[in-house]
């Protein structure tokens, strides 16, 4: 007899990006749920607290695959090859929305080149929250993520925080809260922010303040953080240094490590001298603290 399916071909699966608890495991919404249970293989981002969640949902039998910042475009590949063949993923980070800020995105990316449906089932961010709790988001915002660690790409970035005239979201990990806020306030010390930390968990701790006032608190915080950062207002955006709020400011930069051309190149306008001028007085500025 012959099998009436043979040869007949499976209709591809879905990708499911299920959004997860950021810390609060009751926030997990009952469509998340039903998909989890339903779908037979799960990307993860961490699969050992993926399966935590599971098995806290009372969910098992799912076949775990990891999704990090490791991952080959071959392992990704696979996971788009079951995902052709008729099986159903559903992809999770976390905490929070896959993909955004994840290395999942780019599961979504090759997914989408091979003509996979994809279907988000939303759920907590801690984009959205933060946003909501900071007081300094009433419309259209910036999100950056985490910042580069170091070099030009970082002052960049903070370059583009000073400024945006929208708000400005970041993440960060608690190991370079204190530097991150420490680099923001040195460009605008008076900007008002919201660091936000332990979002939905017991701990949660939301602290409204400057980033000047920040930069003290930020050192005894722990926890993975959320950080609104005001938008920049015509007064308040590059304001010129001069004196000695500009010695200040090079000894800052210097501190850090940054090198005498790259304080010049961040100063110069702002401080409104020539470029020869301000070279020298960096290279003083350095010259006394090696003394």
């Amino acid at each position: 007899m012959t099998d009436p399916s043979a040869g007949a071909t499976r209709a591809q699966g879905t990708l499911y990006l299920v959004g997860t608890p950021i810390g609060n495991l009751s926030d997990i919404t009952l469509r998340a749920v039903e998909t989890l249970k339903s779908v037979p293989r799960v990307a993860a981002e961490d699969t050992r607290r993926t399966r935590a969640l599971l098995s806290h949902l009372g969910i098992g039998g799912k076949k775990l695959y990891s999704v990090n910042a490791n991952s080959t475009e071959r392992e990704l590949a696979r996971l788009v090859d079951f995902l052709a063949e008729g099986d159903d993923v559903a992809l999770v980070t976390d905490a929070g929305m896959p993909s955004i800020s994840d290395p999942g995105a780019e599961l979504v990316v090759l997914a989408a080149a091979r003509q996979v449906a994809i279907v988000c089932i939303p759920g907590p961010s801690a984009v959205t929250t933060a946003a909501a709790l900071s007081g300094l988001v009433s419309g259209p915002f910036l999100f950056l993520g985490f910042l580069p660690r170091k070099g030009k790409k970082r002052e960049q970035a903070l370059a583009r925080i000073e400024t945006s005239s929208e708000p400005v979201i970041l993440f960060e990990s608690p190991m370079r809260t204190v530097q991150t806020v420490s680099d923001l306030a040195a460009r605008f010390p008076e900007r008002k922010a919201a660091l936000c930390r332990e979002l939905t968990k017991l701990h949660e701790e939301v602290v409204r303040a400057p980033l000047s006032e920040l930069c003290t608190g930020a050192a005894t915080m722990r926890g993975e953080v959320t950080l609104v950062i005001a938008g920049a207002d015509e007064t308040s955006q590059s304001p010129e240094l001069e004196g000695s709020a500009l010695d200040a400011a090079i000894s800052e930069l210097l501190a850090r490590g940054t090198s005498v051309r790259d304080v010049v190149q961040l100063l110069l306008e702002r401080s409104g001298m020539p470029r020869q001028a301000l070279y020298a007085r960096v290279q003083t500025a350095r010259d006394a603290g090696d003394d």
